[in-house]
């Protein structure tokens, strides 16, 4: 079993089972808006994540990036000092709105296209920098994704993602609500191995976050939990038993409401193109 199908195999076993599935009032799935517009937001922190420097090492003055994924633009526009532009993919339109909102707040030029990635490389150009925040957990086959990225970033492919998978937090809470064990990987060493094993000259550097958000936020208690009940699959007679359950992994920081783990290690994997 090559390491491709080997992460292909762990994601697969995060699928929800159906008896599970069928008995949830509304989809798990999606993302909310308003953390990754709040995270697109947050000013760059003083002292920039290893995803900001390994990025600007290669960012020419004026040059350009393709985020990848960009929600509302975390990755990328701590970059838009430098950058002449800013090209974001996303899947949902109501990200790239909040993308280009906190775009044009931030004086960069932006633009958007709504899709998923490979399917939506052969609408872009060729970027200096491609970057992509916290994908990769989303990506089964990850050779044709890296391929795309790799064509076309001239100087530099920067990635980010939790050294472990970002629901693994929650195993806890699948295990009280549903009796059900989740899956161990993938893990981010386990995507540097497969990008290796593609020959891909891959780079990396962790970074332990602590004492933060770990989303962007929401501005009620009740939507942070609900955003948890949504995953669990489970009705809102069980807001206060979540709650208890999270315990201080549900918490406020300056009026907005997180919830995540306390402590996370995120990894930073980047590359440069042989032609570089």
């Amino acid at each position: 079993m090559t390491t491709a199908d080997r992460w292909r195999e762990q994601l697969a076993a995060w699928t929800i089972p159906e008896d599970i599935l069928a008995n949830a009032p509304e989809s798990p799935w999606g993302f909310a808006t308003e953390c990754f517009r709040r995270r697109g937001e947050a000013a760059p922190p003083p002292t920039p994540t290893p995803t900001t420097r390994r990025a600007l090492e290669a960012l020419p003055e004026g040059g350009t990036v393709i985020d990848i994924g960009v929600g509302g633009g975390a990755t990328s526009l701590p970059l838009a000092g430098r950058a002449g532009s800013i090209l974001g993919i996303d899947a949902q339109a109501d990200m790239l709105d909040g993308f280009l909102a906190n775009a044009a707040a931030a004086g960069v030029e932006a633009r958007g296209v709504m899709g998923t990635w490979p399917e939506t490389a052969g609408e872009v150009e060729p970027a200096d920098v491609v970057v992509a925040g916290h994908v990769l957990y989303n990506v089964a086959a990850i050779e044709p994704f890296a391929r795309a990225v790799d064509t076309h970033a001239r100087r530099r492919v920067v990635l980010e993602l939790t050294a472990r998978h970002p629901l693994d937090w929650m195993r806890d809470l699948w295990l009280r609500f549903h009796e059900l064990e989740r899956p161990v990987g993938p893990t981010a060493e386990d995507a540097r191995a497969v990008l290796r094993e593609l020959g891909f000259a891959v780079e990396h550097e962790d970074r332990v976050v602590a004492g933060e958000r770990v989303s962007g936020g929401f501005g009620h208690r009740e939507d942070a939990i609900h955003s948890i009940r949504k995953r669990l699959c489970l009705p809102a007679d069980h807001d206060a038993e979540i709650a208890d359950a999270l315990g201080d992994r549900l918490r406020e920081f300056d009026g907005v409401w997180d919830v995540g783990p306390v402590e996370r290690t995120v990894v930073t994997l980047w590359w440069d193109p042989e032609r570089a």
